[in-house]
C-alpha cells in the first residue's frame, strides 16, 4: 500500500511539474511578440476621436459613412500595429474597430466580433478584415456569420471556410506570393508590386519576410484604395438587387 501510495505521489507531482513547465513555456513563447512601432502608440495619445473599450480600439471619422470594418490583427504582432493603416481607412470615412486578441492570437477569440455591432447601431453595413493569422480567423467567422458581414478584406491571407469569393477582398505583396498555392479562387485579388508579408502593419521586419521594394506607407496606401474600390463595388451590386 505504501509503494503505490509512493508511485501515485510521484506521478501527481510529475504530472503537476509538466502542466507547470508547459504553463511557463507557453507564457514565454506568447509574449515573445512582435511590437507596435512607437509611432503606432503616439496615434491613440494624440487623437481624441479614438476611443478604447476593453480589448477594443474604435477609430472613428470626423464624418462617418455607414459602414464599419472590424480588424483582426496577425499571430504575436501587437494590436496597435495596424493604426496607420486604419488611420488611413478613417480619412476615407469608414469606422474601423480593431481587436487586441488574447495572447495578440486571434484563434483564441475568433467571435470577438459578436460584441461589437450592437455597440455601434449606426454602422449599417460591416466588413471584417484581417492579416495573416487575423484573416484566417475573420474568414472562419464571416463563413459562419454571412448574416452578420457584408463582405471580407483579407491582406496576406486566403479564404478560409466557406465564404463566397465575390464577396471577399484578397490582397498580398509579390513577395509574399507563397500564398498563391492555396488561393483557389480569381474574383477580386490584388497584389502589390513590392509587397511583402508584414508591411500591412507598422511592427518592424517579420522573421522569414523578404524585404520589400516599396514602403510600408505605400504598401498601406495601395491597400487601403483597393478595399475602397471594392466597398463601393460591393454596395453597388447590392443596391442593384434592393
Amino acid at each position: 500500500m505504501l509503494k503505490k501510495n509512493k508511485t501515485l505521489k510521484i506521478t501527481i507531482i510529475l504530472i503537476l511539474s509538466l502542466i507547470i513547465i508547459c504553463a511557463l513555456g507557453f507564457f514565454i513563447w506568447a509574449n515573445d511578440y512582435y511590437h507596435a512601432e512607437e509611432m503606432c502608440d503616439d496615434m491613440i495619445q494624440d487623437d481624441n476621436s479614438i476611443k478604447v473599450i476593453d480589448n477594443l480600439t474604435i477609430v472613428s471619422p470626423s464624418v462617418p459613412n455607414d459602414t464599419g470594418i472590424i480588424f483582426y490583427p496577425g499571430a504575436k504582432v501587437e494590436a496597435i500595429a495596424y493604426m496607420p493603416l486604419l488611420e488611413k481607412l478613417k480619412s476615407k470615412g469608414y469606422t474601423c474597430v480593431l481587436v487586441t486578441m488574447p495572447f495578440n492570437m486571434a484563434i483564441f477569440d475568433v467571435n470577438a466580433a459578436d460584441k461589437i455591432f450592437d455597440n455601434l447601431p449606426d454602422i449599417k453595413y460591416w466588413y471584417i478584415a484581417g492579416h495573416s493569422m487575423g484573416g484566417a480567423m475573420a474568414s472562419d467567422y464571416a463563413s459562419k456569420h454571412q448574416d452578420k458581414v457584408d463582405g471580407l478584406i483579407l491582406m496576406g491571407a486566403y479564404i478560409y471556410g466557406d465564404y463566397p469569393p465575390e464577396k471577399a477582398l484578397t490582397i498580398y505583396g509579390t513577395f509574399n506570393s507563397n500564398l498563391e498555392k492555396d488561393i483557389n479562387y480569381t474574383q477580386n485579388i490584388v497584389i502589390i508590386e513590392g509587397g511583402n508579408h508584414a508591411q500591412f502593419g507598422n511592427y518592424g521586419k517579420q522573421k522569414g519576410d523578404p524585404d520589400a521594394t516599396i514602403s510600408a506607407e505605400e504598401q498601406q496606401v495601395i491597400t487601403v484604395n483597393a478595399i475602397v474600390e471594392f466597398i463601393e463595388l460591393m454596395y453597388n451590386t447590392n443596391a442593384i438587387f434592393k
